[in-house]
């Protein structure tokens, strides 16, 4: 009878299926991946502040940038449109007869 409860596996809380792991464990190795990373850093003369302030102007030219692809994308849709539609509409009409 002992062996039923051993071969069941243990349940996981919701923060568990979350993390992917217990979270004691994930936030120990964070914590020295963050020191190790921090580290180099460090030593090739990155600064968190730098670091934080381009991935905000990537952000930036990314959002910039991709309103003007979507402004163009949606040029090409209107365009295409103008002559997909009218041909599928008199290609249904003929499917029709």
């Amino acid at each position: 009878m002992s062996e039923q409860y051993e071969s069941q596996p243990r349940q996981r809380s919701g923060l568990e299926r979350l993390l992917g792991e217990r979270p004691g464990g994930l936030v120990i190795r964070l914590v020295v991946l963050s020191l190790i990373v921090g580290f180099v850093m460090a030593v090739l003369g990155f600064d968190a502040r730098d670091v934080v302030q381009g991935a905000v102007r990537l952000v930036q030219d990314a959002l910039r940038d991709g309103t003007g692809v979507l402004g163009n994308m949606v040029s090409y849709t209107l365009a295409g449109a103008a002559l997909v539609v009218p041909i599928w509409i008199v290609l249904r009409l003929l499917k029709r007869r």
